[in-house]
């Protein structure tokens, strides 16, 4: 029934402000809609949004909210540090990220960072 409508992801934020120049500025996405009180909509590829949503309790996710599917992680992690983005590193039983943050599972290649309200997400080739 869903499966050819297009989907859109929300992340709540605490300093609404503070979210929206770090997507735009820092990430590069495009502001797309917005009620400076309550949620600001950034674009990405592909027609996908990301709607960032006020609220008043920090984020306390550990998992990955939203990842951006590239096609050269290595690329796409090179460019986001040169903008200021610090990218986790893992080492875990059969799980670790190399010098740079990238994991890879299989042909899968992934990098998680936190967004500047704490939440995680990541880019991946998968």
């Amino acid at each position: 029934m869903l499966g050819s409508t297009p989907v859109s992801a929300a992340i709540h934020v605490i300093d609404l402000q503070r979210a929206k120049r770090y997507y735009a500025d820092t990430l590069g996405l495009s502001i797309v809609g917005e009620d400076p009180k309550a949620w600001v909509k950034v674009g990405a590829g592909s027609g996908t949004q990301i709607c960032l949503s006020l609220t008043t309790t920090p984020a306390a996710n550990e998992h990955t909210v939203a990842y951006f599917q590239v096609e050269n992680v290595e690329q796409a992690v090179k460019g986001l540090t040169a903008r200021g983005v610090v990218f986790e590193h893992y080492d875990m039983e059969g799980f670790k990220t190399d010098a740079n943050g990238i994991a890879t599972v299989g042909d899968d290649r992934s990098a998680w960072f936190k967004d500047s309200e704490g939440n995680l997400l990541s880019v991946s080739n998968g």
